[in-house]
């Protein structure tokens, strides 16, 4: 199946008003699915879908061809946000990951230090 960036997934346009990706378990690429912040008919909701893979189609799950977002039962509202968060820090391209490659970044370390390090030269020369 084919990747669909879920951000664009607005279907059924008389439902969706707005859509906040919260978590991507692949993101930007194809095979992965995501959680999202619905405003579905005027009420927040939680939505999920698997995003589709190499080849045809628009992923899971979908309604006459357009994609489209699973809203969760209200029951399982707080343990899907509790585990998005989870994997948000800790799951494959959480903070945590993107932490530790930072810090085996020692260009990237010495020109922040030295772009906060002149951050502090201005702040000193306004005083």
């Amino acid at each position: 199946m084919a990747y669909v960036e879920p951000a664009t997934v607005w279907a059924p346009k008389a439902s969706v008003r707005s859509v906040e990706i919260l978590y991507n378990s692949i993101p930007g690429g194809p095979g992965g699915w995501s959680v999202a912040s619905i405003d579905w008919e005027g009420t927040e909701a939680i939505g999920i879908r698997w995003n589709g893979g190499e080849g045809s189609g628009i992923g899971n799950p979908q309604s006459r061809g357009n994609a489209t977002w699973f809203i969760l039962p209200e029951d399982l509202r707080e343990v899907i946000l509790s585990k998005v968060e989870d994997l948000a820090m800790s799951g494959p391209g959480g903070l945590i990951e993107g932490y530790a490659a930072m810090a085996k970044d020692a260009d990237g370390e010495r020109e922040a230090e030295e772009w906060s390090e002149g951050l502090i030269g201005d702040a000193s020369a306004q005083g």
